[in-house]
């Protein structure tokens, strides 16, 4: 069997996971093997993050429709059971960006519910 020199594919995975770890603290950025591990338990956290980064969201939007519906005189639970009861399909992505950047609009929404 012939000899199989693996310098330069070696040199490119090295090259390449270095490049990725840039910025990392300590050895995590300079050595291969502690790099190679740190950017597993970094795909691993990004994995993980992307889901509760959706809950939080969440949890954001709804705070900023009941700062605003308050505003407005009604709670966030009976403006929420309202909508649902007037079929508006606005989800609280739309209604929270209303309430921040276009108060005016919100306030109509809030109108058409009363």
């Amino acid at each position: 069997m012939t000899r199989v020199k693996k310098g330069v594919h070696a040199l490119k995975r090295r090259r390449s996971v270095l490049k990725q770890t840039k910025g990392f603290r300590g050895e995590r950025s300079r050595k291969e093997r502690a790099a190679k591990d740190a950017l597993l338990h970094a795909g691993a956290y990004s994995f993980a993050h992307r889901r509760d980064k959706k809950g939080h969201n969440r949890t954001l939007w709804n705070i900023k429709i009941n700062a605003a519906s308050r505003e407005n005189g009604l709670s966030y639970s009976k403006l929420i059971s309202s909508l649902k009861k007037n079929k508006v399909e606005l989800d609280r992505k739309i209604l929270a960006d209303f309430a921040e950047n276009h108060p005016e609009t919100f306030a109509r929404v809030l109108a058409t519910l009363k």
